[in-house]
């Protein structure tokens, strides 16, 4: 990985991808850990995250990660997901969030000297293009070590450099454990609530 320390740079992060990668990988991203380790790389412009939300939900497991990021260095661009129900009977949510990705890239493309993309769709290969085409460098991050690879043989190739998240993954993980339980009163069952460091977990009640 090559970073001028001079440059101006900007990331932006598909949050469900880094997510996929980082279950498959098998570590939890520590978004203060990511903020610190591209602040330490270059002149840090803007840190922006992607993500689908279900409105209707009563709670999501993405809202608190969501609150945390906002306040915490990140601008945080959100769609309404659509829920839908598949050929199999399966309940299955759809949020692509590559138009509003492509949209703020190319809009602080003057602004920047290199561009960090953690995404592996192959649509955003013409997005990447045509940074590159204002003099731009693009870096994209996602992961070829698991099979099949996360990432499009064409947004890969396209790019200037190619980061492997599980090369990235000492400098981006939790430096130690959370708590995952706590004590609760008998007979007063709680839910557990996703944390910054573990955003997607699934509620789980907790025993008496």
């Amino acid at each position: 990985m090559h970073f001028d320390p001079q440059e101006r740079l900007g990331i932006f992060i598909d949050g469900a991808h880094l997510y996929a990668v980082s279950r498959n990988l098998g570590f939890d991203v520590d978004y203060k850990n990511l903020l610190g380790f591209f602040r330490r790389q270059a002149r840090l412009v803007r840190a922006a995250y992607y993500t689908a939300l279900l409105e209707n939900d009563e709670y999501s497991p993405l809202r608190p990660l969501v609150d945390w990021l906002g306040y915490n260095g990140y601008c945080v661009v959100t769609k309404p997901a659509r829920e839908f129900t598949d050929a199999a009977g399966r309940r299955r949510v759809r949020g692509n969030i590559e138009v509003e990705m492509a949209v703020d890239v190319l809009t602080l493309t003057p602004r920047l000297d290199h561009v960090v993309v953690i995404a592996g769709d192959g649509d955003l290969r013409r997005m990447v293009e045509a940074v590159q085409q204002q003099g731009v460098r693009v870096t994209v991050a996602s992961t070829i070590r698991t099979q099949p690879a996360m990432i499009s043989d064409d947004l890969r190739r396209q790019a200037d450099q190619f980061m492997d998240l599980a090369d990235l993954a000492p400098d981006i993980t939790r430096r130690q454990v959370e708590p995952r339980l706590r004590p609760v009163p008998a007979r007063a069952p709680e839910r557990t609530r996703a944390t910054p460091a573990e955003p997607f977990r699934d509620p789980v009640d907790l025993p008496e």
